[in-house]
């Protein structure tokens, strides 16, 4: 990601080692998310884990439209900030249902979700 961002000719709107990690971290994330909540469902008791999954299944959507959104640098309005909110808000509730889980899933889970949310709040920092 790295080389092909530095080669864009609008590179200059983003603080680029922010949107390497904002991108990063919502690409491990819908793919932590869509993991989860596979392993969720296919877990015992999963009438107890339909919260969850949801909650996985709108996280890894976000974050995968997150990341394909920002990967695309160049001048498109403020469009990308309330897609970015939106990944954030979605990515703390979903840590916050993960973390009530003990299984190991759950927990890697949330901590990519909160990675998310706080690479995510770092580049809107940067971006103000």
């Amino acid at each position: 990601m790295d080389d092909i961002l530095s080669t864009h000719p609008d590179k200059d709107t983003f603080d680029l080692p922010q949107l390497r990690a904002a991108i990063d971290a919502a690409s491990r994330c819908a793919s932590t998310c869509a993991t989860c909540a596979d392993a969720c469902l296919h877990g015992e008791h999963v009438e107890h884990m339909v919260r969850c999954i949801d909650l996985d299944t709108q996280c890894a959507a976000i974050c995968r439209t997150t990341a394909e959104v920002l990967s695309r640098p160049g001048p498109n309005g403020d469009s990308w900030r309330a897609i970015v909110e939106a990944c954030i808000a979605v990515c703390r509730e979903c840590a916050a249902e993960c973390e009530q889980h003990d299984h190991d899933h759950c927990q890697m889970c949330a901590r990519d979700c909160t990675a998310c949310a706080d690479a995510c709040q770092a580049l809107l920092d940067a971006a103000d």
